[in-house]
């Protein structure tokens, strides 16, 4: 179907000396919905802000349906819906005052009565914003961003702070747009999200893209398709010198058989496996061995949090 958005060698420096944003280049298929993904000031709000035409880049290019900002912004605008985290409408105008006032902001709207019912924002029609929840706040703010009839849809953390029934329904709206050939831009803090909505994504970390890809191939590129977490003391006969030096080594368990990866999170130890069934009788073997005793130990799939994790040593959610 061809690229909805590309961008080449993208850079943004402030005040000549913080790089944003270093050499990042994407190219987005028409269709399809491609998430964002970065610690806190990886450079993913810079980047989107440059994409969405409200952030002038350094330098690079920009392209929308082959089209940059500067050849006609106004058609551009009309193919894209935005949608923030936090979006500030009047709470003393109705639902529907507020889906028409933003219908008027474009050539070919879509009825109202459309996007409410395609929102399930029909009974709230007459509430004013002030009066809703949560999830139907949220709800209107993509609905504003879904009224000027976008090809393409920039959602940025669009179910943060909300409980697991609303979002589900924003993921119902995600995927019905996606479904009628809309494109999807999404940021989100939430792993799990990101891997049942996403077709592909980017981890940006420094303002570059240290790994792209699917989510399946991404956790298949990490290494292991299983982690091993467990959790070890010292018994009385143990030396606690020997003991407290070798907590601080990972290599002996990076050397058990079948083990791809290892990392520590506080007390637990992270081992991303190929076959957990030949991992876990040399690590119960190593653990006795070294006269620990063995406190915790859980096998599960490894998810995209551990690529995350492994990629940039954070978790998606840490400041």
């Amino acid at each position: 179907m061809g690229s909805s958005i590309e961008c080449t060698n993208l850079r943004k420096t402030y005040d000549g000396k913080v790089e944003a944003v270093r050499g990042l280049s994407l190219q987005i298929e028409a269709g399809e919905c491609f998430g964002l993904l970065g610690p806190n000031g990886a450079g993913k709000t810079t980047t989107i802000e440059i994409l969405e035409g409200l952030l002038a880049p350094t330098s690079g290019e920009v392209r929308i349906f082959g089209h940059t900002w500067n050849d006609n912004p106004r058609q551009l605008r009309e193919w894209i819906g935005i949608s923030l985290q936090e979006t500030r409408l009047s709470e003393k105008l109705s639902v529907r005052e507020t889906i028409e006032l933003f219908a008027s902001f474009y050539r070919e709207p879509r009825p109202a009565a459309d996007i409410l019912e395609e929102l399930q924002l029909t009974e709230k029609a007459d509430a004013w914003v002030g009066k809703l929840s949560g999830g139907q706040k949220q709800r209107l703010a993509v609905a504003t961003a879904l009224v000027g009839n976008p090809r393409i849809l920039f959602l940025d953390e669009p179910t943060t702070g909300l409980d697991p029934q609303s979002r589900r329904q924003l993921w119902d709206i995600v995927r019905a747009f996606q479904q009628k050939g809309g494109t999807v831009l999404l940021t989100t803090h939430y792993m799990d999200e990101a891997e049942r909505l996403c077709d592909r994504l980017a981890i940006v970390d420094h303002g570059q893209i240290i790994a792209e890809g699917t989510p399946s191939d991404l956790i298949d590129r990490m290494g292991g398709h299983h982690v091993v977490e467990f959790q070890v003391s010292k018994t009385a006969n143990g030396n606690a010198d020997h003991d407290n030096r070798d907590k601080d080594n990972l290599d002996r368990w990076r050397s058990l058989p079948s083990v791809e990866s290892v990392r520590r999170e506080d007390s637990t130890v992270c081992l991303s496996v190929r076959e957990p069934h030949l991992t876990i009788p040399a690590l119960l073997d190593a653990v006795t061995n070294d006269g620990h005793q063995l406190e915790h130990l859980s096998t599960r799939q490894a998810s995209l949090e551990d690529v995350f994790v492994l990629l940039t040593g954070r978790h998606l959610r840490e400041d």
